[in-house]
C-alpha cells in the first residue's frame, strides 16, 4: 500500500512538514513526482477546471509549466484537523510573453488514510506585477 508520510490524524507539527513536502515537490516542477503525493483518483478544483485523477494531474502541471516560467512557490500554514489541511500561498512566474505575475490564494486538502491527498480545492487571483517587484528570486 503506498504511503506518504507523515499520515493523518494531523498535529500542528505535521502538518506543517506535510506543507513543507508539498511545497518543495512544488517548486521542483516534477510533475510525475508531485503526482505521487495525490490518490490514483484524487479529485481537484484548480481555479475554474476540474481535475482528476494522477494522469490528469500530470497533464495539468505539464501545460502549466510550459506557460508559468520561472515558477516560485511560498506555501503558508492556515488550519488543520485530523485528516485536512488548508494553506495560502503565493508564487510567483513570468509568462511566455515576458510578463511578471504573483498569484495569491487558498487551498484545502483532504488526505486519505495513507497521507495521500483525496481532495484538492484551490482558490487563486493573479496580480501582474513588474519584475522590480519579485520577492521570489
Amino acid at each position: 500500500m503506498e504511503q506518504k508520510f507523515p499520515l493523518p490524524p494531523y498535529t500542528l507539527e505535521t502538518a506543517l512538514q506535510k506543507i513543507q513536502f508539498a511545497e518543495d515537490a512544488w517548486n521542483s516542477q516534477d510533475p510525475e513526482k508531485i503526482s505521487k503525493a495525490y490518490t490514483i483518483d484524487s479529485e481537484w478544483r484548480n481555479r475554474d477546471q476540474f481535475v482528476n485523477g494522477r494522469e490528469a494531474i500530470v497533464k495539468f502541471l505539464s501545460e502549466k509549466w510550459k506557460k508559468e516560467l520561472h515558477y516560485k512557490l511560498k506555501k503558508e500554514y492556515w488550519a488543520h484537523t485530523d485528516n485536512r489541511i488548508a494553506v495560502r500561498f503565493e508564487y510567483e512566474f513570468m509568462d511566455l510573453d515576458g510578463n511578471w505575475f504573483r498569484a495569491y490564494g487558498n487551498e484545502n486538502w483532504e488526505f486519505d488514510e495513507n497521507g495521500l491527498m483525496a481532495k484538492r480545492y484551490a482558490s487563486i487571483n493573479n496580480l501582474a506585477i513588474t519584475e522590480e517587484e519579485r520577492k521570489f528570486k
